[in-house]
């Protein structure tokens, strides 16, 4: 019986490339964000078939305000009816929705809107989608010091353990592979703490146009790789 191929139990997903797609076909910009957002659902699905536990999209940056305004509206559109369709789609297929960031500089009735879905998808027991809204690295670790400081925390007992606990991500384990699409090479404040030992998997296919191949290469890639984390094995000592 053939041995099956080890499957991350967490990825990470930069969806670059939206723009450079709907350029290319004489579209707006809006038009290649919008097919990206109808590719988050499938690429979902395709995760969980093959065993993976957690999927995080990095759906909009903290930098991602300082785009045009109209840019800035056409993308809060999106993840309104975003929140809309996947709180029922989720339901169906048992995925479990959540919310890496803050959705504090959201408007009343979308903050509702995000945190509803959420609650919705709350009991499944399947795949865990994560959407990181308004997320930055950096942020996410200035504001796990400033929590440790009102927990009292002391110096001496600042552990890595103490500080993971006070992330987003503090109750799921550390991505174990970040794709990056539209053929940048680089983390852009992504996650920064949790990839600090996933394999890096980097692809020029714009993400309108990931699909079940380009999860099938990296998963691939993945497999092949020799994780170490920092050690050697036995064999390689010798």
């Amino acid at each position: 019986m053939a041995v099956p191929a080890r499957v991350p139990r967490h990825i990470a997903m930069i969806m670059d490339g939206n723009g450079r797609w709907a350029r290319a076909r004489g579209l707006p910009r809006v038009e290649g964000h919008r097919h990206g957002v109808e590719r988050i659902h499938p690429v979902a699905l395709d995760c969980a078939r093959r065993g993976v536990e957690y999927l995080t999209l990095y759906a909009f940056s903290t930098e991602n305000w300082r785009r045009p305004r109209k840019e800035v509206r056409a993308l809060l559109r999106l993840l309104s009816s975003l929140m809309d369709e996947e709180a029922e789609t989720c339901v169906r297929d048992n995925l479990r929705l959540r919310l890496v960031g803050t959705v504090q500089r959201l408007d009343t009735a979308l903050q509702e809107k995000v945190h509803e879905a959420i609650e919705v998808t709350r009991e499944n027991t399947g795949l865990t989608l994560c959407l990181a809204f308004d997320y930055g690295s950096r942020d996410e670790i200035v504001r796990a010091a400033r929590e440790l400081i009102l927990r009292g925390i002391e110096p001496d007992g600042m552990t890595e353990e103490t500080v993971a606990q006070c992330l987003f991500t503090a109750d799921m384990p550390d991505v174990d592979l970040l794709v990056r699409c539209g053929g940048e090479i680089r983390l852009s404040n992504f996650l920064m703490w949790q990839v600090a030992y996933a394999e890096l998997y980097f692809t020029e296919v714009l993400w309108p146009d990931f699909g079940e191949p380009e999860l099938e290469s990296a998963l691939a890639e993945f497999a092949g790789r020799n994780r170490r984390y920092g050690a050697l094995k036995n064999e390689e000592i010798r």
